[in-house]
């Protein structure tokens, strides 16, 4: 018999990681954890909301019961609820906030139903010539900032060489100063934020009606049921949430207009654009009374957690309704 030869093979031993890989491998197990790593992942946003905006928030409600104020060089002295107290009795105050309820009104109920009709013509308009080109031109003044868009108009106001004071004469009208007479300065300057914004709402419209199912669309085609019937009972049912989704953040943001008032009409003529916002920025930010603004600030707070309650409530019941509860 010859001789058998066999190999054998001289197992080696593994080579030492260096400590930076170690802690990597250990890194990676963690994010691999199925508790830990939906809480590693969650807690840059929690850290991020925590420190910008619930740490602020509770700020601003303990500063509302002190008088405050940044140019006396005096130190805080708590009052209680006198900063309330005065925002009560204050009728400029209350003058702001019925002005800014009209505003609100008044912008967010042009710019939604003009962005339902807009909507209404480009869905389903594949095949219409020029749509990319149009959508895209509707929509570029969502994305213009209010610094120049109200540069923009305040140019178009002028009343010396403005455009609107062109066309305004030509049609038989006289020169005016759309941003400094009374009763026209509200409207100048709420066409701008209506002109600004109804792209959003048409944007949310076609979203909304998106997401209507094809077949009860057909369905109702076959049917031949009248546009206003078809609008109320197939494609308001099923969108009515996003629609009502983009009131409610169009009505938070409206509430809160300040920049564009600012930098078109500083509030004036006398008082007649002086919406809440640009009255808490004048008491905080020229005034410097940080008391009273933050007692004002937790009001409109409180304003807009009721719009979204209001709002919420009104789609719950009108859910409620449709399931027969």
């Amino acid at each position: 018999m010859g001789s058998e030869t066999r190999d054998i093979s001289v197992v080696q031993p593994r080579p030492e990681l260096p400590p930076w890989r170690r802690w990597q491998a250990r890194a990676l197990r963690l994010f691999d954890h199925p508790r830990l790593s939906p809480a590693m992942l969650l807690a840059p946003v929690l850290i991020f909301f925590v420190v910008w905006n619930v740490i602020p928030t509770l700020w601003m409600i303990g500063m509302s019961f002190y008088r405050y104020s940044l140019i006396t060089g005096q130190a805080e002295r708590y009052i209680g609820l006198n900063n309330y107290a005065d925002l009560l009795t204050d009728v400029s105050v209350w003058q702001s906030f019925s002005k800014t309820f009209i505003w609100v009104a008044a912008s967010v109920g042009s710019e939604t139903v003009l962005g339902i009709l807009l909507g209404l013509v480009f869905w389903n308009s594949s095949k219409l010539p020029g749509r990319r080109l149009a959508l895209t031109m509707i929509f570029t003044p969502m994305v213009i900032t209010p610094v120049a868009a109200s540069t923009f108009f305040r140019l178009i106001y002028d009343p010396t060489f403005g455009v609107a004071n062109y066309l305004f004469t030509q049609l038989g009208g006289q020169t005016t100063d759309f941003l400094g007479e009374h009763g026209i300065a509200f409207i100048a300057v709420l066409l701008v934020d209506i002109w600004m914004w109804t792209p959003f709402m048409m944007l949310i419209t076609l979203a909304a009606l998106g997401s209507v199912p094809k077949a009860e669309l057909e369905a109702a085609a076959i049917d031949r049921i009248s546009w206003i019937k078809r609008f109320r009972h197939v494609l308001l049912p099923h969108g009515k949430f996003i629609l009502m989704l983009g009131i409610l953040l169009r009505t938070i943001d409206s509430f809160k207009t300040m920049d564009l008032i600012y930098l078109m009409t500083r509030g004036g003529p006398g008082n007649d654009t002086e919406l809440i916002g640009l009255a808490l920025y004048r008491k905080a930010f020229e005034g410097f009374q940080m008391g009273w603004s933050s007692a004002l600030a937790v009001i409109l707070l409180l304003t807009a957690i009721a719009f979204t309650s209001i709002y919420l409530f009104v789609l719950n019941l009108s859910r409620r309704q449709q399931e027969g509860v």
